[in-house]
C-alpha cells in the first residue's frame, strides 16, 4: 500500500451513477424499492467514511489491482482525475452496508491507503 497519494473527488455524484446504483439495487430488492433508494440517495447529504470502515461494514472483499475497473480507477487517481463519490445503502435487516455504486473506486483508493476518507451519500 502506497501512502501519500492525493485522491481528488468530484463535488457531487456523477449523474450516470444513479441509474447504475438502481440497476445493482434491483438485483437485491424489487424494482420499486430500488427506485425508492435511489430517489433517497439523490436527496441525501454527503457524508464521509474511511475506506477501511466501508469495507468492514459491507462485508465485501477487496478486488485486486488486476481487476480491469480497479486498475482503470487507480490510473485516474495517479493522473489526478477526480472520482465520483460513492453511493451506499444501509441494509438494516442484514446489518451491512450495500455499495450501490462505487465498489471499483473504493477498491482502487484502498490499494493506496486504507485510511483515505471517501465522500459518499448514504441512506
Amino acid at each position: 500500500m502506497r501512502k501519500n497519494i492525493n485522491v481528488n473527488w468530484l463535488k457531487d455524484i456523477e449523474e450516470h451513477d444513479y441509474p447504475a446504483a438502481e440497476s445493482y439495487l434491483s438485483l437485491i430488492y424489487d424494482v420499486q424499492t430500488a427506485r425508492k433508494y435511489v430517489q433517497k440517495l439523490r436527496q441525501a447529504p454527503k457524508s464521509e467514511f474511511k475506506s477501511k470502515d466501508i469495507f468492514r461494514a459491507s462485508g465485501l472483499s477487496l478486488l485486486g489491482v488486476s481487476n480491469y475497473h480497479v486498475e482503470k480507477d487507480r490510473k485516474k487517481i495517479l493522473e489526478g482525475y477526480k472520482l465520483s463519490p460513492i453511493l451506499l445503502v444501509r441494509d438494516t435487516i442484514r446489518g451491512k452496508v450495500i455499495i450501490a455504486d462505487g465498489y471499483h473506486r473504493l477498491c482502487a483508493v484502498y490499494t493506496f491507503d486504507k485510511d483515505v476518507v471517501i465522500p459518499c451519500k448514504i441512506v
